[in-house]
């Protein structure tokens, strides 16, 4: 088990102090930092609910964009990521006001990996949300094909924070000087442990945006059940049938437990989803921080708007992944041509 941060995730978190201290009005910038070999840019879309101090660290050297998902409510179109969507949201779907989404343009891609050869990149990881929940992917790829750098589109098959972690997972493989390729293989090893379970009030919001597929199956009793869901392969599936919310979001923590106590000692890493109920999902992290010792806190953080429209008031989801992602497997060693990872270092297996 790896016990320190490798070079490239090091070199990220003292890249994103620097930047946000070269933003402090009258502060003087800090002197260059070495050279660091990252020619793979990562783009990805809202729905991968990635932190806004991370984001807004990393999309100032344009190794990082995020493309906003658009959420109609009503007739007006927000873009998340662009504005402050998420009050709107919730008051339209406690006033059964429509809400819909929808994926982003070819031309807003397009736009994303162009800037990223603007600023000197030579190829794009392009991530995002499950093609079987969203066309993103798909507009994704139309982009790729007008485009002259290379773009490789990888559908993650999985949503939020699951979605965040392979992005994230992504750009560190990608500070370590790693190609296009292995950057991809990289977020894929990520996602094959990363896993996402989720308890909703009422299958309403799903049943409205089409978005409940294989849980289909529980329409007929909707209104008489609270049901546990996962995504698994790419959709959303139903895990079980419970009778009050109260047991079922006592079931949600008992089927995370399980899933993070079966992972290598002190591995798991959790975070928590939520929607109009913050209260609720801190009580969720404090009983899963009682129950995994030896895990850190689960993070948690506000579904993202292009999730909630579909979800609806009152989610909770939990994704749980591991701390430490053996690369040895996927990554073939860097050929011995002078190239380095970050601050002179030789690339090391990656962990996040």
């Amino acid at each position: 088990m790896i016990d320190r941060e490798p070079a490239a995730w090091l070199w990220l978190k003292d890249h994103l102090a620097r930047l946000r201290q070269a933003t402090v009005p009258g502060r003087v910038p800090p002197a260059a930092e070495p050279a660091v070999v990252v020619r793979t840019a990562v783009v990805t879309d809202s729905a991968a609910a990635l932190p806004a101090d991370w984001v807004r660290g990393l999309s100032l050297d344009g190794r990082l964009a995020v493309v906003p998902m658009p959420v109609m409510v009503g007739e007006e179109i927000y873009g998340e990521g662009e504005d402050d969507i998420t009050e709107t949201i919730a008051v339209a779907l406690a006033a059964a006001t429509p809400v819909k989404t929808s994926r982003p343009s070819p031309g807003q891609f397009e736009q994303a990996y162009l800037a990223a050869e603007r600023s000197g990149y030579e190829s794009v990881v392009s991530i995002h949300i499950s093609g079987s929940l969203s066309g993103t992917a798909d507009s994704a790829r139309i982009a790729a094909g007008r485009v002259g750098i290379p773009v490789e589109v990888l559908d993650t098959r999985t949503v939020g924070m699951a979605q965040g972690l392979a992005v994230q997972g992504a750009v560190v493989a990608a500070a370590d000087g790693r190609s296009a390729t292995d950057v991809r293989k990289f977020a894929e090893e990520r996602l094959a442990k990363t896993k996402v379970y989720f308890y909703v009030p009422s299958l309403e919001q799903l049943r409205r945006g089409g978005r409940i597929g294989a849980a289909a199956s529980l329409l007929g009793t909707m209104f008489s059940i609270k049901p546990i869901l996962a995504v698994d392969g790419g959709k959303i599936v139903p895990l079980e049938k419970i009778r009050s919310a109260a047991k079922a979001i006592a079931r949600l923590e008992e089927i995370v437990v399980a899933d993070a106590a079966a992972r290598p000692a002190g591995e798991a890493r959790l975070a928590i989803h939520h929607f109009g109920n913050r209260p609720e999902a801190e009580v969720l992290a404090s009983k899963l921080a009682a129950a995994l010792p030896d895990s850190p806190p689960a993070q948690i953080s506000s579904l993202p708007a292009v999730l909630a429209a579909h979800a609806g008031l009152g989610v909770l989801a939990v994704i749980v992944s591991e701390s430490t992602t053996s690369v040895a497997s996927v990554l073939r060693p860097l050929p011995s041509s002078g190239r380095t990872g970050p601050n002179g270092s030789s690339p090391l297996t990656l962990s996040t």
